[in-house]
């Protein structure tokens, strides 16, 4: 598993998104990207996490950002999730784990005494330039864009 650090080259990849459309990181060239991802469609963390990001998504473009969310779930629950909560962003499905494996993401959890693989709630920020230039490891789920923008301040 990858152990990518402040700037590293960040991993393109080519994945469906929540309309089965392919996208890759590098047609994000030129742009920042919030990468976050986050383990499960429609949980409670995951879905505070989302809104965050919803909810400030226009100040987040007006700053140059592109956000993407990516999980394990497929391209139908991430519509569903999309739709439910009016997400106006791209979400990925990485089924494989192959993004999150490239990201090192993927990883043991605890919950409850018991561990088990999942992904780890890890957020990137990727310049213009394809590095990252920051990780958010301890992510802040309702207060996700809050934890971007003071690292940008």
């Amino acid at each position: 598993m990858a152990i990518l650090k402040e700037g590293d080259k960040a991993p393109d990849f080519t994945a469906n998104d929540q309309n089965g459309k392919q996208v890759s990181l590098s047609d994000y060239k030129g742009k920042n990207v919030i990468l976050y991802f986050y383990p499960k469609d429609d949980t409670p963390g995951c879905t505070a996490e989302a809104c965050s990001f919803r909810d400030n998504y226009q100040s987040l473009v007006s700053q140059g950002f592109a956000v993407i969310g990516v999980s394990t779930d497929s391209e139908k629950s991430h519509k569903k999730f999309e739709t439910k909560y009016s997400l106006p962003f791209t979400l990925i499905a990485d089924e494989d784990k192959a993004i999150n494996e490239a990201y090192g993401v993927w990883g043991e959890k605890n919950m409850y005494g018991k561990t088990y693989m999942g992904t780890v709630r890890t957020t990137f920020i990727i310049g213009v330039d394809g590095l990252i230039k920051h990780i958010i490891t301890k992510v802040d789920n309702a207060n996700a864009t809050q934890q971007v923008l003071d690292l940008l301040g």
